[in-house]
């Protein structure tokens, strides 16, 4: 039994051993003469039974190689395969086989101090190749001074002599940042190599190849696998406002310093890039902003006003003024106001108002004013008003007024009025215009043309005391439909037609029965347009239904005549009803009566 127990702790530790091994430590043996680099690691793979990860633009995979290794690990061989430029590391089952960076260089000069300033340079490299590199960042964060390196990669910085040390810290797209120590006491030309960001597009997997390892590799890798790097830069510095006011330079500043923002009491600028902050105000967020021109900052914490633009790349907060446009890369909390166009990349709380058009790419929540239209690419909750559109691309709660037409993508909680139309998906709330729209309805619609996708359909044909035929189309909810009606007589010596409006409500609703009221008010023409015969009616109508979109019809109604009319036109009727209805005198041109209508109702 002691046996037993020894030979199994062995087996358990020898296990553990096992699991432990790291990939470049496993063992493996090949032989291959010119072939394609890509097939060789491909068999090292399948034997460690882990994945080579590389970027195709530094590891050429169709280069032939040539190979003798017989039980050594991953690591020697793959220094066999790679010189001294590579190294290789371990991420999880990956080996990514990189190149190395190259090493930073410093060259000190004979020490000259200015007065007040002293000046920095140097050239920015690449760590892989050793290529110089245009267009980088050189900042120091504490003086937010920078300058851009040249076509040549070459830069120069000038810092102050107050601060016994910088901190310079280089910036590229697509680069790690890298901060290099400078001292005032010194002059230094500096060789700065920066880091690519490591992303590989190209994944090899130890089941891509299952022949025996002595047959050469002729398949084709699959790289459906890739890992790519995004590129996270502000919103802000992609809209064609900013590219058109903020110089080249200064936009290629902000796209390689990135996320990076410092905090500042104050600025005053007369244009983009020529401000207290010189090209490095696109980085700081200001408590205080006073744009002449127009300025281009990292956002405002207090108070912002310009003469014409404001541009920032984060947040706004709590009172922001121009007198053309603003453009906010982030949220904007407190009063925005614009003589044109307000635009909003993140959510607004507060009060917004433009000359135009105020654009939101979040939430709207508060007051909202655009002289033509609002356009908010979520929800709202508040207020909004414009003189012609109003958008909601979410959740609405609250009010949109406006003089054309009003949309809502999503449920409509509050109220619309619109001089055209209203459009919501879900109305909960109240709307109204000459023609509403929705696709479902719990609400109520009061308009001449109430149009629900899923809601109340009725076609009615029939005929009442007064007109030989009669049609109203019914739309809306069960609580509140609207009506389009009509009707004729083509009885000889007692024509007439009539077209008008009503509403109505169905208050019961069964499988066979259904009860309704609804109101209406028709005009008649007797031949002559220069007459006002209008007549009004209020029908109680019970339904009995035959079938799925089927019914019949009828029931009682009263009526209210009001005519100015005295004389006979043609075949035209004068007396309505024409039969003996038991009518009642009002004052003036008006009179009443009892009547009735019947017919079916379709849908």
């Amino acid at each position: 039994m002691r046996k037993l127990g020894l030979v199994l702790a062995i087996l358990l530790a020898l296990q553990g051993v096992g699991r432990a091994q790291s990939n470049l430590s496993k063992t493996v043996s090949i032989n291959m003469n010119r072939q394609p680099l890509a097939d060789v690691l491909e068999i090292i793979s399948n034997q460690g039974n882990f994945y080579f990860s590389y970027n195709s633009a530094f590891v050429r995979r169709d280069s032939l190689v040539s190979i003798s290794a017989s039980g050594k690990t991953v690591q020697q061989v793959l220094l066999q395969l790679f010189n001294s430029q590579y190294e290789f590391k371990e991420s999880g089952n990956y080996v990514i086989i990189k190149r190395k960076p190259l090493q930073l260089t410093i060259v000190t000069k004979p020490v000259t101090v200015a007065d007040k300033y002293y000046a920095v340079n140097g050239y920015i490299l690449d760590a892989d190749n050793g290529v110089k590199l245009s267009d980088a960042s050189v900042y120091e964060k504490d003086q937010l001074v920078s300058t851009l390196s040249n076509s040549s990669g070459y830069f120069n910085l000038r810092l102050k002599a107050k601060y016994p040390q910088a901190a310079l810290t280089v910036s590229k797209e697509l680069y790690e940042d890298t901060t290099v120590l400078v001292n005032a006491a010194q002059k230094a030309e500096l060789n700065i190599s920066i880091v690519p960001l490591n992303f590989y597009d190209v994944v090899i997997s130890p089941e891509d190849y299952f022949l025996p390892d002595s047959t050469v590799a002729q398949k084709q890798l699959d790289t459906s696998a890739i890992r790519a790097y995004r590129i996270d830069t502000a919103e802000v510095d992609k809209r064609w406002f900013t590219r058109f006011f903020v110089s080249n330079k200064t936009q290629k500043q902000s796209g390689n310093i990135g996320n990076w923002f410092a905090q500042k009491p104050f600025q005053v600028s007369i244009i983009p890039g020529l401000s207290t902050q010189g090209k490095m105000s696109g980085q700081v967020v200001n408590n205080f902003s006073l744009n002449v021109f127009g300025g281009y900052t990292g956002g405002v914490k207090g108070f912002e006003i310009a003469g014409f633009f404001n541009i920032n790349k984060k947040d706004v907060k709590y009172f922001q003024a121009s007198g053309m446009f603003n453009l906010t890369g982030g949220n904007q909390e407190g009063f925005q106001a614009a003589g044109i166009a307000n635009t909003v990349l993140g959510y607004t709380k507060g009060f917004q108002v433009a000359g135009v058009s105020n654009y939101n790419r979040l939430n709207m929540h508060g007051f909202q004013a655009g002289g033509v239209f609002n356009y908010n690419q979520a929800g709202i909750k508040g207020f909004q008003a414009a003189g012609v559109y109003n958008h909601s691309g979410g959740y609405t709660a609250g009010m949109q007024v406006s003089g054309v037409f009003n949309f809502a993508r999503q449920k409509l909680q509050g109220v619309q009025v619109a001089g055209v139309a209203n459009y919501c998906y879900h109305n909960k709330g109240l709307q109204i215009s000459v023609i509403n729209i929705a696709d479902t309805s719990d609400g109520y619609s009061i308009g001449l043309i109430n149009f629900v996708r899923r809601g109340y359909h009725k076609l009615y044909l029939g005929t009442d005391e007064t007109l030989q035929g009669t049609f109203s189309i019914k739309s809306g909810n069960r609580k509140l439909y609207s009506m389009l009606i009509g009707g004729m007589n083509w009885e000889p010596d007692n024509r007439m037609y009539s077209f008008g409006y009503g509403i109505g409500r169905e208050w019961v609703s069964t499988r066979h029965f259904a009860l309704s009221t609804d109101a209406t008010s028709q005009y008649l023409y007797l031949g002559s347009m220069d007459y006002l015969n209008l007549l009004n009616r209020f029908n109680v109508n019970l339904h009995l239904r035959i079938s799925k979109g089927f019914a019949i019809y009828g029931g009682p109604s009263i009526n209210f005549y009001y005519s100015d009319q005295t004389a006979k036109v043609g075949e035209y009727a004068i007396d309505v009803p024409r039969n003996g209805y038991g009518k009642f005198t009002m004052d003036g041109n008006w009179r009443g009566w009892g009547g009735w209508h019947a017919g079916i109702a379709l849908f």
